[in-house]
């Protein structure tokens, strides 16, 4: 009678115990990862937390903000700019009246423009694509001074743009001089040129709602134009990326079903791009409320603060006018700002699940119930 011997199984070293080697994986990458870990600490955490702590604080500006005779002064400076009814609450209610329609109007058009632009130079019939590429990306590469530089060129009185518009008959607008709203110019051309009462006489952070509701000045859309052209190269290689990931069966599949062009973008490509579409808002959400070297390098502000934004009044509050906690309080409300909108952006674009009633639909008829 024979029997099969099963072989015996070695008990596992101590040096080559799972549990072990996970343990010394993970002794190896904090120790990888720990240069990084300092530089950060040294040159962002600690200096935040430092800013943070000015925000609080009388600092001004003179020795460390450290030192004994710098004092906690709690929510003043917050309030200095949000409460206080003076200039410095009336010139942040205007810098976020500013950024706020440069992030309405940017944020989607470059979107949607860099979008374009990735499924155009996806096509493989265009030819030339990478030429296309390189030109549609090159602003994005360019210093954002030179282009800046560039754009009052272009925008001067007698610069090319007007001289475009003079073409058709119209005498085009002194760009970066001209403190009137988009909007109130476009009612006053129906014949509206008197805010209703309601508006005028409420205000938030010393800004009339009929001030909030001007629209951008034709300075700011000047610069907003800007923006789109030298960010939307870059959200399109984004985009350009999560499209040759796609597969193409796909598209082949909703042709068959009688999908048209438009249809198959719609049903088929746009879900997929999810993903990138996140990253794109949110990187796009981000740099707007960010914007500070075009307005440094280009109009400082004017003309009648229409182009003043929130990180550019923190720069001034702090190293113009030495009044360091207020430009403190203001980049740390900016950072909320921020913090909020990118949240409430993710929970729009989050995945949300089917619905019972679309299931029914789409289940086998003798499954229904």
């Amino acid at each position: 009678m024979s029997t099969t011997a099963k072989p015996a199984t070695a008990p596992h070293a101590s040096g080559s115990h799972p549990s072990g080697i996970r343990k010394g994986e993970g002794f190896a990458g904090w120790l990888f990862t720990l240069p990084v870990i300092l530089v950060l600490g040294v040159f962002l955490l600690i200096p935040v937390l430092m800013a943070l702590w000015v925000s609080f604080s009388d600092w001004s500006g003179r020795g460390s903000p450290l030192s004994s005779g710098v004092n906690f002064v709690g929510l003043d400076n917050y309030a200095d700019i949000s409460t206080g009814g003076g200039l410095a609450e009336r010139n942040f209610g205007i810098s976020l009246r500013n950024n706020a329609w440069y992030v309405v109007l940017v944020v989607p058009l470059q979107t949607a423009l860099s979008l374009l632009l990735a499924v155009l130079v996806s096509r493989r019939i265009l030819r030339g694509r990478g030429f296309f590429r390189t030109a549609f990306y090159f602003p994005s590469v360019t210093s954002s001074v030179a282009i800046t530089v560039l754009w009052l060129f272009l925008f001067s009185t007698n610069g090319v743009i007007n001289a475009i518009i003079g073409w058709f008959g119209v005498n085009g607008p002194n760009w970066f001089n001209d403190p009137r709203g988009l909007v109130t110019l476009g009612l006053a051309g129906v014949g509206i040129t008197t805010p209703p009462a309601a508006l005028n006489d409420g205000s938030f952070l010393g800004v009339t709602w009929w001030e909030w509701l001007s629209g951008p000045s034709i300075a700011m859309f000047a610069l907003i134009l800007m923006a789109i052209f030298t960010t939307s190269g870059t959200f399109m290689l984004l985009f350009m990326a999560s499209i040759q990931n796609i597969d193409p069966s796909l598209a082949e599949a909703a042709m068959m079903d009688g999908a048209n062009g438009w249809q198959r973008f719609w049903r088929v490509t746009l879900p997929q791009l999810r993903p990138a579409l996140f990253t794109v808002l949110t990187l796009g959400l981000i740099g707007c409320w960010q914007v500070f070297d075009q307005i440094y390098t280009g109009t400082q502000g004017a003309p009648g603060n229409t182009t003043l934004t929130p990180a550019y009044l923190s720069y001034q509050a702090g190293f113009q006018d030495q009044k360091w906690g207020n430009g403190a309080a203001i980049a740390f409300i900016l950072f909320l700002i921020i913090i909020a909108f990118t949240v409430l952006q993710r929970w729009v674009l989050r995945d949300k699940a089917v619905s019972r009633r679309r299931v029914r639909a789409y289940a086998p008829k003798g499954t229904r119930t």
